[in-house]
């Protein structure tokens, strides 16, 4: 006999964080194939061999804070650049590894590595461009797990690339939104699923950067972007130039997918975007271009703040805002409104920050805001209460080491991803989807349904926490199920 929905979740909050998902059986089914993987060579089951293709800043930041979690080998590396690939070695050096092998010398090393390598996982942190290429050359390889940083993709033909060849192959691709594991978002993830706020109604977030230095390099008084540029500047700010719309949506996007349990009994159904004129970057080039006006004919397709909003299926609906061209503090704009209360936060995740405020009726005084830090202290996530301590000294405040670790402990278990294929593609769409839609002046564009109708039967596994399960009140998702 099906479970009820409400047996679902007691059953589901019993089993608790690190064993709640599917298997890889489970996934392969999903995708009625069964799964082709190459068989570790490691003989410790428990260790898990891992290799990184693109080891640039975010790359060595990963594989830093992955030395920082433990139990893994780090077999092989891969970069176009060989200061990269040193750098790297000496990292591993410094830390008791032993070298690396790596892969170098052209834009398609990496094939080579995916044929030689027999590797449980494999992470990848390249320019957006280089993102499905080499996810789907490492399904295709062989290899169970592939983690992939955001945005996972840039078109909707890739989107569905990445489902597909997940389905075909039974291998796993898990977008790597860091955010999702952000220690400020998982207490709200906590308190979302005991119902504090009430049934959701409204969210708000976005990606709100100041962005300019890194769309450019300057350098001895000379700004440059494209080929002849350093680091991002090389790739980034091209993006701007070519296109309009919501470029990187999955940082805010993500964590509100995973409120609003999107793919699993909820979806995206359309979005409508609108873009401003185009005036921070030029500014830019005007301002840092003193001695030198090679870039002022450069024209930029991007609107300085694109703003999308979202209906989802369950009647929720969601406004985006992507605004990285002009001068600002860092914000993610998060709101959570439900029946019972709402969320704000405004800045950068730091519980004691004044833009972190909670109001929930009936606790808080009428018309005033709580501060947040009391809340989100009591509702702390399991993952930052057991492994807070040794992540607060990894990358972006601790929450890349609690991502990492997660992902790592997917594989060794041989579980279900818990950011799977088709979140990386409905988040990552909105960049393709907001572009249509600014091009035809904000009309309404509906969003693919990437699961293919089984977000009505599929519940939700992220991160469940023992302490604070989903509370079986909330069944105003997926109620028939």
């Amino acid at each position: 006999m099906k479970k009820s929905r409400r047996e679902f979740v007691k059953t589901g909050a019993i089993a608790g964080a690190g064993i709640a998902g599917l298997t890889l059986t489970d996934a392969a089914a999903f995708g009625r194939h069964k799964s082709k993987t190459k068989a570790s060579e490691s003989s410790d089951p428990s260790i898990v061999r891992v290799g990184f293709i693109g080891i640039g800043g975010r790359g060595t930041g990963h594989v830093h804070d992955s030395i920082t979690v433990g139990g893994l080998e780090i077999v092989s590396i891969c970069d176009i650049s060989q200061a990269a690939i040193d750098n790297v070695q000496s990292l591993l050096s410094k830390n008791g590894h032993k070298p690396a092998k790596a892969y170098t010398g052209s834009d398609r090393a990496f094939e080579q590595m995916l044929k030689n390598e027999k590797l449980d996982a494999v992470i990848i942190a390249t320019p957006w461009e280089w993102h499905v290429p080499m996810a789907i050359a490492s399904m295709k390889a062989g290899v169970p797990y592939t983690g992939v940083e955001v945005s996972a993709a840039n078109t909707l033909e890739e989107c569905w690339d990445l489902v597909n060849v997940h389905e075909q192959t039974g291998n796993q691709v898990m977008i790597m939104e860091n955010v999702c594991y952000r220690r400020d978002v998982m207490a709200i993830l906590n308190m979302v699923r005991k119902n504090l706020f009430g049934e959701l109604v409204h969210c708000r977030c976005g990606y709100e950067h100041d962005l300019r230095g890194v769309k450019f390099d300057f350098k001895n008084e000379v700004l440059t972007i494209g080929k002849n540029a350093r680091s991002e500047a090389n790739w980034r700010g091209l993006h701007s130039v070519r296109r309009n719309g919501d470029l990187y949506p999955t940082h805010g996007l993500g964590p509100i997918g995973v409120y609003l349990d999107i793919n699993r009994g909820n979806r995206f159904l359309n979005i409508a975007s609108m873009a401003t004129k185009s005036r921070g970057l030029k500014k830019y080039i005007k301002d840092h271009s003193k001695n030198d006006n090679s870039l002022e004919p450069l024209t930029f397709n991007s609107g300085d703040i694109v703003t999308s909003m979202i209906k989802c299926a369950n009647g929720e609906t969601i406004i985006v805002t992507h605004d990285t061209n002009l001068p600002r503090p860092y914000s993610l704009g998060f709101r959570v409104q439900g029946t019972n209360g709402l969320w704000k936060g405004e800045g950068g995740g730091d519980w004691q920050d004044a833009g972190e405020q909670i109001y929930i009726e009936g606790q808080s005084q009428p018309h005033q805001w709580d501060k947040a830090e009391p809340w989100l202290q009591k509702y702390d996530h399991q993952y930052w209460r057991e492994k807070g301590g040794k992540a607060l000294g990894a990358g972006h405040g601790g929450m890349d080491f609690i991502m990492l670790s997660d992902f790592y402990d997917t594989v060794r278990h041989k579980r279900q991803v818990p950011l799977d294929a088709y979140d990386a593609a409905a988040w990552s769409a909105v960049s393709a989807l907001s572009e249509m839609s600014v091009a035809r002046g904000g009309e309404l564009v509906d969003f693919p349904d990437f699961t293919r109708g089984q977000w009505i039967k599929r519940h939700p596994s992220f991160a469940m926490d023992v302490q604070f399960p989903i509370d079986p009140e909330r069944d105003y998702i997926n109620n028939l199920f």
